[in-house]
């Protein structure tokens, strides 16, 4: 483990000196070096100091190859439509090459290292917190409940991709030996657990909008929500304990009945509002100009001036979203019409995904072909399969590249990155509850049909609200009824990836052939749809193993034998 140069350190480096035209606690931390006695011994340093620990987060969707993939190409729900080697390696289950040739950016290598600086900078402060004479302008209890929540928080993203870790819980010297082994998934997730006990005790449910952004007593509700959902899940979970699906359903409803958030009734923006009833927590950041990368080099079609649309997503994705009357494409009841495919479909669709001959900036998407009797062929602003900045599947994701967002224009978007919403908080209750008994009761329709029929009258969308679930499912059908509406409603935010894997459904789900659509434009205006497979480089690789990830190889070789490997790599 690389313990040596992240937990032994003589001094402190403040890291963080940010450019945001958006004042708040985080831009207050200066950039410079000062030896640890002068930290901390100071409650100004040693706050800014702390502040330091939230920019370890997982705070983006758009963070592999600094902005060429996403979990969501990883899944089922998009592909990398330019092959980026950042995903093009996962969908290989090439999982240590993508550790090895993309390190500084990826979801293995990065993330093992991002979290163990983040855990020991919370370690540092809570150390340093009892020794310094605090003005009565501080609060060194909100901030110890902070440094609680954070280090949880980072145990939690290393739990989640690979299982039991080493638990570092304090600062160690040069001379100390710090190989240490792997604990338990289960005594990592006590851990955890006892982190957010103190972090629950300790902070605040609310702070003024200078503070907006920092973990509040909901956010460490939602984190132990969260993180008892994944340990009672089937990869964690294998003997399928009842218990720990019980303990995850009253996290999750201690939220629930706390009154405090309640779902946005507009689901199209649903990240790109400046506050809402249903931010239990959020990164806090700018609006993004138009230059972005994140969205002109990785969203956005070059039809609208993007220099690569490559954030695509499958026709897998897009059959999963229900006809209005609540019945799936595939019932020969529903109406579906594939020559009309996005007709009558759960609003939800056009909120997440842009498809051919949508309206969309003012414009009609065009992601067709045309052959002309002399046998040329044209082609939509959108679309130009000689291309790869072009979509691979002909769809873009809408989610990614807000409307608002034109390029070549003053205007700026925010795309907020969620950690917690309500509507996730509903569905954990909902799959824990339903896991927990043997029929599922009223409470558990409650849950999913309160996300189901959120919209309301006054949303831009049209037909604005789905029917909820049918009555009498049996627990299998309710099962199935809630993973689906997890992959609706938490569309591309980072969650379906992770899913996935605690479910251990890679094989079923990511393993599967990967689709498109063929869009012909017709002499007389209209369109001819036609799902087809896409070609070999898009499909995806997964094995049984692969539900976990490796530990970074250069750790377990660093480790003198105390750090295994987790099975299969």
């Amino acid at each position: 483990m690389k313990i040596n140069h992240i937990f032994k350190i003589s001094a402190v480096l403040l890291l963080l000196s940010q450019a945001s035209c958006k004042k708040d606690f985080l831009d207050r931390t200066p950039g410079v070096s000062l030896p640890e006695d002068a930290v901390f011994s100071d409650p100004v340093q040693t706050s800014q100091f702390a502040n330091n620990a939230y920019n370890f987060l997982v705070d983006d969707y758009v963070r592999f190859n600094d902005h060429r993939g996403t979990t969501s190409q990883a899944s089922d729900e998009a592909v990398s439509g330019n092959l980026d080697p950042s995903v093009y390696l996962l969908n290989q289950g090439l999982f240590n090459d993508y550790s090895e040739k993309t390190p500084t950016l990826n979801d293995i290598v990065d993330i093992w290292n991002r979290e163990y600086q983040g855990i020991r900078i919370t370690n540092q402060v809570l150390a340093a917190i009892p020794n310094i004479t605090w003005p009565s302008a501080y609060s060194p209890t909100r901030i110890e409940g902070e440094m609680h929540f954070l280090r949880a928080f980072f145990y939690f993203e290393l739990i989640k991709r690979f299982g039991g870790v080493p638990i570092i819980d304090k600062v160690y010297g040069v001379n100390d030996n710090v190989d240490f082994p792997r604990a338990s998934y289960d005594d990592c997730v006590k851990f955890i657990v006892a982190d957010l006990d103190k972090a629950e005790q300790q902070l605040p449910e609310d702070y003024d909008a200078s503070n907006y952004g920092r973990a509040t007593l909901g956010a460490a509700r939602a984190l132990r929500a969260r993180t008892l959902l994944y340990a009672a899940s089937p990869l964690s979970n294998p003997t399928n304990d009842l218990t720990k699906w019980q303990k995850a359903a009253d996290a999750a409803n201690v939220i629930i009945t706390s009154g405090k958030y309640q779902l946005q009734t507009t689901y199209n923006d649903i990240l790109n509002v400046a506050s809402s009833p249903e931010y239990i927590m959020t990164k806090v950041r700018a609006a993004r100009i138009n230059t972005d990368g994140k969205i002109i080099d990785f969203a956005m079609s070059p039809g609208s001036g993007g220099a690569n649309g490559q954030m695509n997503p499958t026709q897998n994705h897009v059959d999963l979203y229900e006809m209005l009357n609540g019945k799936a494409i595939t019932d020969a009841t529903s109406g579906y019409n594939p020559q009309a495919p996005y007709t009558n479909r759960d609003p939800r669709l056009t909120a997440n995904v842009i498809y051919n001959d949508e309206t969309y900036q003012g414009r009609k998407i065009g992601m067709w072909s045309q052959t002309a009797t002399n046998g040329s062929i044209t082609y939509g602003l959108d679309f130009n399969p000689t291309n790869v900045i072009y979509t691979a599947t002909r769809y873009y994701c809408r989610k990614m590249w807000p409307e608002a967002y034109v390029r070549n224009t003053s205007g700026t978007a925010l795309i907020n990155y969620v950690f917690f919403r309500y509507a996730e908080i509903l569905l954990d209750y909902a799959e824990a509850k339903n896991e927990a008994v043997t029929t599922p009761g009223s409470d558990v329709y409650s849950a999913v049909n309160l996300v189901r029929q959120r919209m309301h009258v006054g949303d831009v969308l049209t037909n604005p609200t789905m029917p909820g679930l049918p009555a009498g499912l049996t627990q299998s059908q309710m099962r199935d009824a809630i993973r689906h509406e997890r992959a609706i409603e938490l569309a591309f935010e980072d969650q379906r990836w992770y899913d996935i894997m605690r479910w251990k459904a890679g094989i079923d789900i990511v393993a599967q052939p990967v689709y498109g659509m063929n869009v012909v434009k017709n002499t007389n205006g209209t369109f001819t749809y036609t799902k087809v497979l896409l070609s070999n480089a898009y499909q995806k690789t997964f094995k049984d193993y692969m539900h976990r990830y490796p530990i970074p190889r250069q750790e377990v070789y660093k480790s003198a034998g105390n750090l295994v490997q987790n099975p299969g790599w």
